[in-house]
């Protein structure tokens, strides 16, 4: 019995072939015109510092709402009040899932002739903006923001109704993309 790896003969090296048959497509027929396969974008998620701002503040906040809604009414009213600083704390637990379920859902993805954003939960929005349409990309970076080492990238088009933000990125990321998205924009713009 001879020793190798599947490449080498065998059922795996033949699936692999047969297999790269398949992606290259059928083979062209006098006539008919190849159909060029539509790549499957490279997605990039956010990172995961703005989930942590984002946590950070509803804590803060519900926080600071639960401790108002359980103790002032203990206090003046009577100590059966204090129940009402369940509603607070259980919008907490709420806001804390739905801020996951939020910043997973976002990402986005850098293509040959545009830039794919897609986001939402409930309501699903992808937005595409061609490199060629843009007319301004700007970081910012609030004081919060810039607390947590995080910046947010903005497009800014032609039409009014774009709604190009990609929120939450780290400020090197966030300029490479600025650089980059600028430079795509130029170029393309300057075929028009």
């Amino acid at each position: 019995m001879e020793t190798g790896s599947p490449d080498d003969t065998g059922t795996a090296g033949a699936t692999r072939a047969a297999g790269a048959a398949e992606q290259a497509g059928p083979a062209e027929q006098p006539g008919t015109a190849a159909v060029p396969a539509r790549e499957e974008p490279v997605w990039t998620g956010l990172p995961p510092g703005l989930l942590h701002m984002r946590r950070l503040l509803l804590v803060v906040w519900l926080g600071l709402l639960t401790l108002a809604a359980g103790v002032l009414p203990a206090l003046f009213l009577a100590p059966y009040w204090a129940a009402l600083a369940l509603l607070p704390l259980a919008l907490l637990a709420w806001g804390w899932v739905m801020l996951g379920r939020n910043w997973r859902s976002w990402r986005y993805a850098e293509r040959a002739d545009d830039l794919l954003i897609d986001r939402g939960v409930l309501w699903r929005e992808e937005t595409v903006v061609p490199y060629g349409r843009m007319q301004l990309v700007e970081v910012t970076s609030g004081p919060v923001e810039r607390h947590f080492g995080l910046a947010s990238v903005q497009l800014h088009t032609a039409a009014a109704a774009t709604d190009a933000t990609i929120p939450g990125l780290d400020p090197a990321e966030a300029e490479r993309l600025r650089d980059r998205l600028t430079e795509l924009g130029e170029a393309r713009s300057a075929g028009l």
